[in-house]
């Protein structure tokens, strides 16, 4: 099987890492990649926002599968087109896309389903604005109601800040979305989808904002880590029968019916799992920590899901180790990042860690090869440093230790992702 994976980014190096252990997986390309994905697939150069460019590109390296990554392609239609052009995709079309696409699309599937979330309010007009945020609070949730790059959400207990952020969007002409706040621990849940047929993967959470101890504003996630020792077997399956299930099911009630990932943000409190909101792909960089996981052949999964033939009894296979990856984010971000610096040190190869049974791997993000050939930062999220190991503690350990000896001008990390659930903090 060849298999072309759209997108440029960590979550896509994740993914052809783990094409290329599926021994049905003849010949990964990439379109654009990065200078990671240069060193697993074939990098091909290509407008990945550009339906008729991407599925030039599918029958031009002769695809059995084409796998995109990123938001943006999908809410413009290139799943379909590779789809109308005779090749699987994995991805949701256009009209189903917009799970993500438009968190008010979102909410109506979701009231529809009967699926619990926050209660939320649109506002388009700014004169509308001050009563609406009147209705909320003591801590406020401000979305931009189209895709964002999960940079524009603000949650606060300032209201002030609450309203600025709103008039910000509102002046550039982008409806704004007021939400209650949902509390407790949050999680993301990747499902594979092809209609009604679910199939849910390993549990992960995010690390959104770019400081320690969940400070500063969110950014596109700073860490991530799998599995989630804290979160019950049972309020797993929740997520899949009370979410999963039912938003799938009221997809192909709307006549858009989904085929793809369908990745549900979370909050779980004592009432059990409430939806946050909704992506239509895989999630970044919670698929770096997922995938390294699964035993199960990645790209028969992928092209079941596109073809139709994913059942709701597939059983997937699971190692019992634990993985946490960590951000290297370029100064500034996540405003606008200074690029072009070298990035050097221990950047190629699986690693031994510092605990036994631990290894790393460095994925690319936002990097490029300048005129020189010099590995330089070309984003805001630069590198993902992923540790595995036997638990929590051994997987930090060993992404830790690899990012110590990398080097880029000016980058920054989190230190404390996955810390909380290692230590057996967190609590429903």
């Amino acid at each position: 099987m060849r298999v072309l994976v759209i997108g440029s980014g960590a979550r896509e190096h994740a993914l052809a890492v783990a094409l290329r252990r599926d021994p049905a997986v003849t010949s990964v390309f990439c379109g654009p990649g990065n200078a990671g994905t240069a060193a697993v697939a074939e990098n091909r150069p290509v407008d990945a926002a550009s339906p008729e460019a991407v599925t030039a590109l599918a029958r031009e390296v002769e695809a059995d599968l084409v796998v995109v990554g990123p938001e943006v392609p999908l809410v413009l239609g290139v799943a379909e087109a590779v789809r109308e052009a005779g090749i699987d995709c994995f991805g949701p079309s256009a009209a189903a896309a917009q799970i993500e696409g438009s968190k008010a699309f979102a909410k109506d599937v979701m009231a529809a389903a009967g699926v619990r979330t926050a209660h939320a309010e649109i506002i388009d007009n700014p004169a509308e604005l001050d009563a609406g945020l009147d209705r909320f609070g003591p801590t406020w949730v401000v979305k931009d109601d189209g895709l964002a790059a999960g940079k524009g959400v603000v949650v606060t207990t300032d209201r002030a800040e609450a309203r600025a952020h709103a008039a910000a969007l509102l002046e550039d002409g982008h409806p704004v979305l007021l939400e209650s706040f949902l509390s407790g621990p949050e999680v993301s849940l990747f499902c594979l989808v092809h209609g009604e047929t679910v199939v849910p993967l390993a549990p992960a959470q995010d690390h959104k904002r770019v400081g320690d101890d969940e400070t500063g504003p969110n950014t596109g996630g700073m860490g991530a880590y799998a599995p989630l020792p804290w979160l019950p077997a049972a309020t797993a399956q929740r997520i899949v029968d009370e979410v999963a299930r039912p938003v799938a099911k009221e997809m192909v009630a709307r006549g858009v019916p989904y085929t793809g990932l369908l990745y549900a943000g979370l909050a779980v409190d004592a009432e059990g799992p409430a939806v946050i909101e909704f992506n239509c792909r895989f999630g970044d960089p919670e698929t770096q920590v997922v995938l390294p996981l699964l035993k199960t052949p990645l790209g028969g999964l992928l092209k079941a899901a596109a073809d139709g033939s994913l059942s709701d009894r597939t059983v997937l296979e699971w190692n019992d180790d634990a993985a946490v990856t960590v951000v290297l984010a370029a100064e500034h971000y996540p405003d606008t990042p200074r690029t072009g610096d070298e990035i050097t040190g221990e950047l190629t190869g699986e690693q031994p860690g510092p605990v036994a049974g631990s290894s790393s791997v460095v994925l690319h993000a936002g990097t490029a090869r300048d005129g020189q050939g010099r590995l330089v930062s070309a984003g805001g999220r630069v590198l993902n440093v992923v540790g595995v190991g036997p638990d929590l503690a051994a997987a930090r350990a060993a992404a830790y230790d690899r990012i110590g000896k990398i080097s880029l001008p000016g980058a920054h990390h989190r230190t404390d992702i996955g810390g909380k659930a290692a230590d057996g903090e967190i609590r429903i």
